[in-house]
């Protein structure tokens, strides 16, 4: 199936699943912050105007009428009155307040409080005429009596005023922050009860899709549960129809494909065995050929003729012992030992033709008896060395057979100093065993044997062959080695040693 016939993966079902359930909280979230903020800055815009007001209404009335009094007094001039620590410039702090409060006056949205506010400006404005009044008595002298009365009549008043209306301005703030505490218990109570009821919708709402969602995917699982195991009990026919245009299909397809493959695959396995049973067969047909058949019985006769009645009884033996262990009872394994008396039986009986030109040699470790070997696989390279190497040297030669382990693998040898091969002719010989034996031109039971090795072991084992011209063959055979199970009376049965 192609990606965009994917109508909505499995990935943005969750998604969307996670958002449906995750979204409404969020936005109440948000929203509760956002009105967490505002509250947050108008509690601190109005705790900060009560910080200004408390620090005014607590020092302003006094400071002012000290430093007013003493340069009434007389006790400093008002020009070095900054120089004196204790006092303050009545002018700065009617500046300082003025601006102050004009600022609080602009930001402030609560109606009494503006009220008063105002009301204390325009105290501030008539207490710096008052002050303008007696500095001026001051500056004109003999003016201390009415400098005091201005001071009794006018500036306590005044300040005392003006402390009044940062009093009432502080009370109406305070009055605000109750009303935004308020509202903020009121929105959070809302906030609360909201959220009740959406957990409520959520909780219905998630069993809603969260049934839909699993059921869309479940669904089609079972469905490739059904069919794989219907797969994994043999039926390679079986096919797992999903409609839920998501990866569940795409992978229903593939699973469909592969068992196709499958299905296909078993039936040229199949095809290409009975192919290797017909070359089997092939390859027995080679090993009991007519020539080699009727040499030997002639032989036999030969024998009998001569009087060499222990000799042809010998061989006869020799001769229902071959047959015998070329036939297996159909067995595909059998044990090195059977291998070994399988070539001892056939070298026997070549002996008796070829006494004059041959000689062998078996050395396979008895220890190596019990392991399995495939049937027909030392004969034929003994086979080789006989009638390619051997016969052609027209002097004595020598088959020597061997066997050894190393680790998990057996290595078994078959070695002739006949007369070899050059360079070309064993780099023709080693790519036609490479080859399936049905196509190969020569070398067909050597090519035989190399690919049953690799059909039932694997590539990594095989056949490899060395040969010098005028010196000799040999051929050398790698293969696991696989203890037998001969109690299990089952043709494939072993166990690794």
């Amino acid at each position: 199936m192609k990606a965009n016939s994917i109508r909505l993966s499995i990935n943005k079902k969750i998604l969307l699943f996670s958002a449906a359930i995750v979204l409404p909280f969020l936005v109440l979230v948000v929203v509760l912050l956002i009105s967490m903020v505002n509250y947050n800055r108008i509690y601190d815009r109005i705790v900060g105007n009560l910080t200004i007001a408390n620090n005014y209404n607590l020092n302003f009335k006094e400071e002012m009428d000290e430093s007013l009094y003493k340069l009434v007094v007389g006790y400093v001039d008002f020009e070095n009155i900054s120089e004196d620590q204790t006092l303050q410039d009545p002018y700065v702090l009617i500046g300082d307040l003025r601006d102050e409060f004009t600022v609080l006056r602009d930001i402030t949205t609560d109606p009494e409080s503006r009220v008063w506010l105002e009301s204390l400006l325009r105290n501030i404005d008539t207490l710096e005429k008052r002050v303008d009044d007696i500095i001026h008595n001051i500056e004109l002298g003999g003016q201390y009596d009415k400098n005091i009365k201005e001071l009794d009549d006018n500036i306590y008043i005044l300040t005392e005023l003006i402390q009044d209306n940062i009093q009432y301005y502080i009370y109406y703030q305070m009055r605000s922050m109750e009303t935004v505490t308020a509202a903020l218990k009121s929105r959070i109570n809302s906030f609360s009860i909201v959220c009740g009821i959406l957990i409520v919708v959520l909780v219905v709402l998630t069993i809603l899709v969260t049934y839909y969602i699993t059921s869309d995917i479940l669904r089609p699982v079972r469905v490739l549960y059904d069919a794989t195991k219907r797969v994994s009990g043999g039926d390679l026919s079986a096919r797992a129809e999903v409609n839920s245009r998501d990866e569940l299909e795409t992978l229903a397809r593939g699973f469909n494909d592969m068992a196709e493959n499958m299905q296909s695959l078993i039936s040229k396995i199949k095809e290409d065995e009975q192919k290797m049973r017909r070359a089997d067969l092939r390859l027995l047909q080679e090993q009991i050929n007519p020539h080699f058949l009727y040499n030997t019985l002639d032989t036999i006769v030969w024998l009998i003729e001569g009087n060499k009645t222990d000799e042809a009884v010998n061989m006869v033996v020799t001769l229902s012992d071959f047959f015998r262990l070329v036939l297996s009872r159909g067995k595909e394994f059998i044990t090195l030992r059977e291998e070994k008396q399988h070539i001892s039986s056939y070298l026997e009986i070549q002996e008796a033709r070829y006494r004059d030109i041959l000689e062998y040699e078996i050395a396979i470790d008895p220890a190596l008896y019990e392991y399995r070997i495939l049937k027909l696989t030392l004969q034929p390279l003994v086979e080789n060395a006989l009638y390619h190497g051997i016969k052609y040297k027209r002097a004595k030669g020598r088959i020597c057979v061997s066997g050894k382990k190393e680790g998990d693998i057996l290595i078994l040898t078959v070695t002739d100093d006949g007369v070899g091969m050059s360079e070309d002719e064993l780099g023709k010989l080693q790519s036609e065993i490479e080859r399936p034996c049905r196509e190969t031109e020569k070398g067909f039971g050597l090519a035989n044997v190399n690919e049953r090795i690799h059909m039932y072991f694997g590539s990594q084992y095989g056949m490899k062959i060395e040969s010098e011209k005028g010196k000799g063959t040999k051929v050398t055979l790698t293969i696991p080695a696989v203890y037998a199970n001969i109690g299990a009376g089952k043709e494939q049965g072993f166990d690794r040693k």
